[in-house]
């Protein structure tokens, strides 16, 4: 009887025990449990947040884009339109091109045989260069596959050269060819303006002038030597401008 409530007092000492251990056991099992669960949900959480993240810069990356696109889109806008305008300006001008020719070819027609008057009725000087100009322009005006406003350019300049012409000096050497019949001589050349057209032989012996009157070259006496000479020299920049005694041709009433 002892023995039996010994046994019995034993077992349940044993049981009182084992039940905080098994407590603590299970307690501990709950708690790893829990761990693991919020480890899980963390993990989800963490997922979600560098998702949304990403979703975020992609979101402001594409609104970037957007706003770029947008302002580019105004831009061709305006790009566009500017180009319509300039298509409409540039059909008006093609369709004006043959009114223009048809006005102009008259008077640039007039203006290079004007040209050519002027060259055969002036003093003869540079006469291979100027009438050269003129033949290519006679050339040029019939070509079509050259604009009118290359050609009234080409013509303008012709005519800017000859207004130089007036009123600048120069010293050049050619071949002179005279009326009575003797042999073409290199000479040095002296043009004043328009008004003197001067030749000196290369050895200074022989000196003359153009006269228009008689559209021939006269032959001047030794007393003129010294001041064409002295006004190749000037037009070749050779020595200083001065005064020069020479007879000139008078211009016509």
């Amino acid at each position: 009887m002892v023995l039996r409530q010994s046994l019995t007092l034993t077992l349940l000492a044993s049981a009182l025990i084992a039940a905080p251990v098994n407590a603590v056991e299970n307690s501990l099992a709950g708690q790893e449990k829990i761990d693991k669960s919020a480890a899980a949900s963390q993990k989800k959480i963490n997922n979600l947040v560098d998702q949304t993240t990403s979703d975020f810069e992609k979101y402001r990356v594409a609104a970037q884009r957007l706003e770029s696109l947008t302002i580019f889109n105004k831009q061709m806008a305006k790009l566009v339109e500017s180009q319509k305008s300039e298509i409409v300006s540039i059909n008006q001008q093609i369709n004006d091109i043959d009114s223009i020719e048809t006005g102009a070819l008259p008077l640039m027609l007039k203006m290079t045989t004007t040209l050519g008057d002027i060259i055969a009725a002036d003093v003869p000087f540079l006469l291979n260069d100027r009438k050269e100009r003129f033949e290519n322009l006679t050339i040029l005006i019939d070509q079509a596959n050259v604009s009118a406003g290359e050609k009234y350019r080409r013509i303008m300049e012709a005519y800017q050269i000859e207004m130089e012409f007036g009123r600048t000096i120069e010293a050049y050497r050619d071949v002179l060819v005279t009326n009575d019949n003797s042999e073409p001589r290199t000479v040095d050349f002296l043009r004043i303006g328009r008004v003197g057209l001067y030749y000196q032989t290369l050895d200074g012996s022989e000196s003359g002038r153009w006269d228009s009157e008689r559209n021939a070259w006269e032959m001047l006496n030794s007393s003129h030597r010294n001041s064409i000479r002295d006004g190749l020299r000037i037009a070749r920049k050779q020595m200083p401008p001065e005064l020069l005694t020479l007879p000139v041709n008078a211009p016509a009433l």
